[in-house]
């Protein structure tokens, strides 16, 4: 990894943490993309420290803001000149419906509209750099659910859980439509399953979600267990070229199959250009055919 340069979103903690420090780990350049400036600065001493790799650098944003995702970026390239991997891991998961300052539902915000607005601010360097990466964080959780256009936001009716779900399924969607505008230019994207996971995700929750999620953090793998799928489709050369694929354990499988539904994905992508005021730029081929999937039984 020596003289790529990868971004790491929610980089301060938890499995973005530990993807941080293994990508430091093998000399590439991380930026680690936080909300908390004193939060994010011991994080990256932490990982300077373990690694021994001075090309940590943090960089401010607040995925819940519009404003601040565009400023990063406009940072980002006036600082650098090259992206090869663009890691989307920061999420959120919120027992009550909250608003962001754009007027959008802060895990639909968050968890979909933030990586899709920034990878469509970043394309045009990692089209630049190829051979490129994008790496989305989803969640086994995708199977569970289906989008619902009329509630997108939820708007008419809110329950925490199942919206978190779907924001993980709408991540899948936004893999899927993007792998095909990308196919054969350079740059893959791919989603991952990092498993049950020791975080601080939802601990605001009360009742039965509480419970669940103590359990989790009791007995869930470690943040560096959790990062091995992220760091796999990062750095290796056995993915290299892989593009449009849902991946658990290391290995890809096959995503449910709402999951890779062209007409929810397309769907979803023109209305995420209208909520994050963009216009299609760049690579706008969609393959008809379907990216092909590696088939498994009993996959996550």
């Amino acid at each position: 990894m020596q003289n790529r340069i990868c971004i790491v979103t929610g980089a301060n903690s938890g499995i973005g943490k530990a993807t941080a420090l293994g990508l430091a780990r093998q000399n590439a350049t991380v930026i680690m993309v936080c909300r908390n400036p004193a939060k994010g600065a011991a994080a990256q001493q932490d990982i300077i420290r373990e690694s021994g790799n001075p090309n940590v650098d943090v960089m401010i944003c607040d995925m819940a803001s519009q404003a601040s995702i565009r400023q990063f970026a406009t940072d980002f390239q006036a600082r650098y000149d090259r992206l090869h991997v663009l890691l989307h891991n920061a999420a959120v998961n919120m027992p009550t419906r909250e608003l962001t300052s754009d007027g959008i539902e802060t895990m639909f915000a968050v968890n979909h509209l933030a990586p899709f607005l920034l990878s469509r601010l970043l394309l045009d360097m990692l089209l630049a750099s190829v051979p490129a990466r994008i790496v989305i964080v989803s969640s086994i959780v995708h199977r569970t659910v289906r989008v619902d256009f009329d509630n997108l936001q939820g708007e008419q009716r809110f329950d925490a859980w199942w919206h978190y779900c779907r924001t993980k399924l709408m991540g899948m969607l936004f893999m899927h439509e993007l792998a095909h505008r990308l196919e054969g230019t350079g740059v893959t994207a791919n989603a991952l399953h990092p498993g049950a996971i020791r975080t601080n995700l939802g601990h605001d929750y009360g009742g039965w979600m509480r419970v669940f999620l103590a359990l989790v953090s009791r007995f869930g793998s470690s943040p560096e267990k959790g990062a091995r799928t992220s760091l796999y489709l990062a750095m290796s050369p056995e993915v290299a070229g892989v593009n449009g694929q849902y991946f658990a354990n290391c290995r890809a499988v096959e995503p449910a199959d709402r999951a890779r539904d062209d007409a929810a994905a397309q769907r979803l992508w023109q209305i995420s250009e209208q909520l994050t005021h963009t216009v299609t730029k760049g690579v706008t081929h969609v393959h008809a055919a379907p990216v092909p999937y590696t088939r498994f039984s009993n996959s996550p």
